[in-house]
């Protein structure tokens, strides 16, 4: 364990929570005519945490506060893809948020402390700082969604959210406070000393662990505790709605990989956890491509379609390989370009009083615009994971890593139900290209969104064809990562 510089593997932590105290005096003193000086400077505070993690220095691991927080190559690779998934939400986000009176300080400010819960979520090394970084993203994601204060869906949605959220933190507490119990620590490496050691009670391990399984399971949507997802999605603003499916998703990958795989990678331990993953792996394949088939609502789909998603993720991570574990990190990062595309997408068609949410919204979009069909037209394909889309690779490499690990029906079993799964994204292709028009007004998105939307569809085919970057990216962290536990 290298201890460097106090408080530098934190630095990027310190410097966002800083800006945010600035944020919040700056718009104290903005009328709403200059409120794009908050805006600017939430995207500047986005820019120095990148530059920060990107190219400062910590050494390949390091530590602070007491062995409670890492800066690693997997914390630093997560980190990176979160500030660049935010800055994207809120380029996204401008014209809506405007358009619906949300364009205020507290928009950027809940968005930043959410930023930072996720921030230190992924550099736990510790079970009291992962809890702590929960909850800071869960609280500012409740209140982000309630922001619309007019809007009765927004208020329901953020009412149960954080009463099943609460649900789920307690489930989780719980299941943490059986581990202090059994093994003696809260330090995620001793822990995995102790429980591999055998000095701990198999029992209230075995407890701990269902408890504990039970709130990751929550926190991702996966079935049986996926109940919020589409009412969440639905009544959440869709500016809230992508940031809540795109980068708390990273971050649920590392919270896994430290507390699963860090904290409870005993082998005894790994083959109880793999027969609950996969469990629950399956049935939110069969329930999230299932239930998506009946929905008109495409916030509604796409929700189910992230349940779906999430079985996939499970996959990569119960191959308990660092193949497996590469593969998750590779699909998760994609699946999260792909919800950036799709919901922005959504918000390039919206309007004031108007939110283009049903799939009868897209009904001949190639008439519209041409390139933004195309556009859609390659999320949904990467989505259903047609090839050369890099959703097809994305799938294929967890199937792979699946089939390594010994589980052969496992992966016939997600092939089936990704190929029920195909049915509702190719029916928004059709809509698109056969069916005409609802609505002929012109498309005019302002020039950011214009680009990074453009950037954001073909990334999904340069991708496809190209992934081998990106791939060995997961790969190396994850490698590196596990070496030096």
């Amino acid at each position: 364990m290298q201890f460097i510089t106090p408080l530098a593997p934190a630095y990027a932590e310190i410097f966002l929570l800083g800006m945010v105290c600035v944020i919040l005096l700056a718009d104290l003193f903005v009328s709403d005519e200059k409120r794009d000086i908050t805006y600017g400077l939430t995207l500047a505070a986005l820019a120095g945490c990148f530059a920060i993690t990107g190219f400062v220095d910590q050494g390949s691991e390091s530590y602070t506060f007491s062995g409670m927080f890492v800066a690693d190559l997997l914390a630093n690779v997560l980190k990176l893809g979160i500030y660049v998934v935010v800055a994207i939400v809120l380029v996204y986000a401008q014209a809506y948020i405007r358009a619906r009176d949300m364009f205020r300080g507290e928009f950027f400010v809940l968005a930043l402390f959410a930023t930072l819960g996720m921030m230190v979520m992924v550099s736990a090394n510790h079970l009291l700082t992962l809890y702590l970084g929960l909850e800071l993203l869960s609280l500012s994601l409740y209140a982000m969604i309630a922001l619309q204060r007019d809007s009765t869906a927004a208020t329901e949605a953020a009412m149960k959210y954080f009463v099943l959220g609460a649900l789920a933190s307690g489930m989780l507490l719980y299941g943490m406070s059986m581990l202090y119990g059994a093994t003696g620590t809260l330090d995620l490496a001793r822990m995995a000393e102790v429980i591999a050691g055998g000095d701990a009670d198999d029992t209230i391990l075995l407890f701990a662990l269902v408890f504990v399984v039970a709130g990751l399971g929550f926190k991702l949507g996966a079935v049986p505790f996926h109940m919020w997802v589409p009412d969440v999605y639905h009544g959440a603003p869709t500016a809230v709605t992508v940031f809540i499916g795109s980068a708390p998703k990273l971050a649920a990958f590392a919270f896994i990989m430290r507390l699963l795989v860090t904290g409870l990678g005993a082998d005894f331990l790994s083959e109880q956890w793999q027969w609950m993953l996969i469990l629950m792996a399956i049935a939110s394949l069969a329930i999230g491509n299932i239930a998506a088939i009946a929905q008109t609502n495409l916030k509604r789909m796409l929700a189910y379609s992230s349940i779906s998603h999430m079985g996939f993720l499970l996959l990569g991570i119960l191959s308990a390989s660092n193949d497996g574990y590469a593969s998750a990190m590779f699909y998760v990062v994609v699946y999260v370009m792909l919800n950036l595309g799709t919901f922005g997408m959504i918000l390039l068609l919206s309007r004031a009083g108007f939110e283009a949410e049903n799939l009868d919204d897209f009904r001949g979009l190639n008439q519209r615009s041409p390139w933004y069909a195309f556009v859609m037209l390659l999320l949904m394909f990467s989505m259903a994971g047609v090839p050369p889309a890099v959703g097809f690779y994305a799938k294929l490499s967890v199937l792979s890593a699946v089939i390594e690990a010994g589980y052969l029906w496992l992966a016939v079993v997600a092939v089936l139900f990704s190929l029920i799964g195909a049915f509702y994204y190719l029916r928004v292709v059709k809509l698109m290209y056969f069916d005409e028009p609802l609505d002929r007004s012109p498309i005019a998105p302002r020039a950011g969104m214009r680009w990074l939307l453009s950037m954001n569809g073909i990334a999904m085919l340069a991708l496809g064809i190209l992934p081998g970057g990106l791939m060995a990216v997961c790969e190396y962290s994850i490698m590196l990562s596990l070496m030096q536990q």
